[in-house]
């Protein structure tokens, strides 16, 4: 036997080494309900997150969003172009949600009737359809600022009702201040969608800010913007108010990645300003 360890001992040696175990790519962020990561990915490679194709920028720079009642657990999967693939596991962290209850709305705006619902619909398809066109320009990388001042008057993921009837959860931040307070970008990007009186939202602006990111702001009193424009983090884009299913004034800031709504608050944390 000792004299058949050199020979096993240079067998070894000519044998090729195993691969290393892979280490998935950096990630910064939390993965949770409502939560962004923001990673980047290797020359050529597609990522996939589940069964869902995630807009890569040409620098590899690429978002993955979470949505409310996101399930527990996630795959990453990274396609190489030499055909190896590379899958990571995500646990997704759940979160427990408030309730709300809005009162003072007119009954028209609590429990519309079909013809609203039919306007509710067509006004939530153009939304949609503007979600699905996404561009792989990483316009938020100067980072997202807050796009008005004031206390927040209403979370993320809240389970709503309006005058005892239920309601969707909420989508986004609401930030209460005065009538006419500027509205401002949160990041660099272009305006997809300006619209002066949706029926839930009343003024509303859309904005593109990359790779399926894109924010929205609601019930405004006055749109500064028009569709096609292009707008720096910060630019005023129009003014507090309080028009659509509203009870006074306020901002409703929202923030999505393709069709999933994420927590503004953790996408702030996560795509701060450098």
């Amino acid at each position: 036997m000792i004299r058949l360890l050199p020979a096993l001992l240079l067998l070894l040696l000519l044998l090729p080494a195993l691969p290393a175990a892979a280490e998935p790519p950096q990630l910064a962020g939390r993965a949770e309900q409502g939560g962004l990561l923001a990673g980047r990915a290797g020359p050529g490679d597609q990522v996939w997150l589940d069964a869902v194709a995630v807009p890569v920028a040409a620098s590899g720079r690429f978002l993955l969003g979470f949505g409310r009642d996101a399930a527990a657990g996630a795959v990453l999967t990274l396609r190489h172009p030499d055909g190896g693939e590379e899958r990571f596991a995500l646990a997704v962290a759940p979160r427990s949600w408030p309730e709300q209850r809005i009162a003072g709305l007119p009954p028209s705006q609590a429990a519309p009737d079909p013809a609203a619902l039919a306007r509710i619909r067509a006004d939530a398809a153009r939304l949609t359809a503007c979600r699905a066109r996404v561009s792989l320009d990483p316009a938020f990388e100067g980072g997202l600022v807050r796009p008005a001042a004031g206390p927040v008057s209403g979370v993320f993921g809240s389970r709503r009702s309006y005058e005892g009837h239920p309601g969707a959860p909420h989508s986004g931040l609401d930030i209460a201040a005065p009538a006419g307070a500027p509205v401002r970008a949160t990041a660099a990007g272009r305006v997809v969608l300006a619209d002066p009186d949706l029926f839930l939202t009343g003024g509303t602006v859309l904005i593109d800010h990359g790779l399926g990111l894109m924010s929205s702001y609601a019930h405004l009193s006055r749109l500064d913007v028009a569709e096609g424009q292009r707008v720096a983090a910060g630019d005023t884009i129009g003014a507090v108010g309080s028009s659509g299913r509203a009870t006074g004034p306020h901002l409703h800031f929202g923030l999505s990645w393709l069709d999933r709504r994420l927590d503004p608050e953790a996408v702030l944390a996560v795509l701060a300003p450098p």
